[in-house]
């Protein structure tokens, strides 16, 4: 309880300050001449395939805490520019993309994304000290879809306690906002509309997170934000969950966050420290 006041301290003061200065508090970082920040490219093993990523590897040779960017659907949006500051801040940023998407080997399905992530923290794991990866701090940040796989993986990742799910996209709720779902091929994506969706429509329930059993949500923090209230039915599931920390926010942004940018940096950093 006593942290969560804190926190919530933290947030009110930087609010005051951003809503003056309305910049973030940067400065260039000095370089550690034996292990220096820089990025890594990242060839990393999901089942039977390989995925494309890298790595913004934080500055000094000690093991840092490790956020893992989840991206949405295809892609597009990729919040690189979150990754360069939370880097500057001592953080590894490992950014990667799904089995079939965006030259990833393999077949591109939402089921498959959710295994990726699991996938991923292993590798994290195997790879620890050579990425200079500091497990017991590695953190899921997810995107629209990302969101929804962010929640999906965490409730599987018992060694992984912090989630952030930003304008999270409930699949089993609101795919059939997309359209059309046939006769539809994306070349950035291995698969089709008609053959993504029609997994959806056969298991219906296992893609509406407002299904899930959150048990496994005691003891981990998470951090949902929107830009409407579309969620809030999900949110009020997670907070029953009892999680040690959960704060739900609606923003006026559009679905990238344009409007917001400094403030979710800010935001989600000092989730990150607390």
């Amino acid at each position: 309880m006593q942290r969560q006041v804190l926190f919530f301290l933290l947030i009110i003061f930087q609010a005051k300050i951003f809503a003056q200065s309305d910049s973030l508090v940067l400065r260039d970082v000095t370089l550690d001449n034996t292990a220096p920040a820089g990025m890594s490219e990242l060839i990393i093993p999901s089942e039977t395939s390989f995925l494309a990523g890298f790595m913004y590897r934080a500055n000094g040779s000690q093991k840092h805490p490790t956020i893992l960017l989840l991206h949405g659907l295809p892609g597009n949006e990729r919040n690189l520019d979150i990754a360069q500051f939370v880097r500057s801040k001592g953080w590894n940023v490992l950014y990667f993309d799904y089995r079939g998407s965006w030259g990833s080997q393999g077949t591109f399905s939402f089921k498959n994304c959710v295994e990726d992530v699991i996938n991923v923290v292993e590798f994290c794991k195997k790879y620890q000290d050579s990425l200079k990866i500091d497990t017991s701090k590695i953190v899921l940040f997810g995107h629209s879809m990302g969101a929804w796989v962010c929640i999906k993986a965490l409730e599987q990742l018992p060694t992984v306690k912090k989630g952030f799910a930003l304008s999270t996209w409930n699949i089993g709720t609101y795919y059939n906002s997309i359209s059309p779902k046939s006769g539809r091929n994306l070349f950035m994506l291995n698969t089709t509309l008609e053959g993504l969706y029609n997994s959806v429509d056969q298991n219906k329930g296992f893609y509406n997170l407002i299904n899930d059993n959150f048990e496994s949500f005691k003891g981990k923090q998470i951090f949902m934000i929107d830009e409407h209230k579309f969620n809030s039915p999900l949110a009020e599931a997670i907070k029953k969950s009892n999680p040690a920390f959960f704060e739900y926010l609606v923003w006026k942004t559009d679905h990238s966050f344009t409007n917001k940018r400094v403030t979710l940096m800010n935001t989600l950093m000092a989730f990150l420290n607390q």
